[in-house]
Parts: structure tokens; C-alpha cells; sequence
């Protein structure tokens, strides 16, 4: 018999509350099946247990959750793998240039505050010297 997983189970093990897993299967990322009196009980696979798994890693590199479905969703279809990791890598690609403009933004700013820091130690020593 396959291993499955309640809500709850997937919830702790993931550090997640039970809404968050609504959410996530309202979004087409998880698919359990029902179970228990009009079908109220989700009974999780280790298939959704795989894709909740690479959901949250995805969302650490920070990728939306439709960007993340849709990769998880290639590597879940039986197409030709090439073409999965040609579509994973421009996502990326594209990923790690947003974080790269965000990042010279905050560069940016970080001089900024660096230079309104020396001014005014500048003014204070003058102040101090007076």
C-alpha cells in the first residue's frame, strides 16, 4: 500500500498551517485525494508530498507560485526532459536578473546612506569644534 499523508501531517512536517495547504491545492500545486464522509478528508500521496517539497524550495529562490507550478507540472509530464530544463533555466535566468537589479538597488542606496552618515559626522565635528 502507498504511503499517504493527512493535512496535518504535511503541515508539521513542512511548518505550514492547514490554509496554506488549501492554498496551494486551490492553486493546482497539490491534488490530494478525498476521503471520509463527503469526501472532507485530503489524503496526500508522496507525489503531492514531492511537489509541496519543491513548491516551498521554489519559493525560497523566490519564484512566484504560478512560475513554480509550471515547472514543477514539466517535471511531473512524461515530455522530453530537455525541453523542462531549457524552461527551468530561463526562469531562473530571468529570476536572477530581477535579483540582480534589486540587489545594485540596495547598493545604490547603501551608498547613499554612507554618504549622508559622513555629512553629518562632518557637520557634527564642526559643530563640536565651535
Amino acid at each position: 500500500m502507498a504511503i499517504t499523508y493527512s493535512i496535518s501531517d504535511l503541515a508539521k512536517e513542512f511548518d505550514l498551517t492547514t490554509r496554506a495547504m488549501r492554498f496551494y491545492e486551490d492553486m493546482g500545486l497539490l491534488q490530494p485525494e478525498r476521503s471520509g464522509p463527503g469526501g472532507r478528508n485530503r489524503v496526500y500521496s508522496a507525489r503531492d508530498r514531492t511537489r509541496l517539497r519543491l513548491t516551498l524550495r521554489a519559493k525560497r529562490l523566490g519564484l512566484s507560485l504560478s512560475e513554480a507550478k509550471e515547472i514543477i507540472d514539466l517535471y511531473d509530464s512524461p515530455r522530453d526532459t530537455g525541453v523542462q530544463l531549457q524552461k527551468f533555466l530561463q526562469v531562473l535566468a530571468q529570476h536572477r536578473k530581477q535579483l540582480e537589479e534589486q540587489m545594485a538597488d540596495l547598493q545604490a542606496n547603501l551608498d547613499e546612506v554612507r554618504e549622508h552618515e559622513q555629512e553629518a559626522r562632518s557637520l557634527l565635528a564642526k559643530i563640536a569644534h565651535n
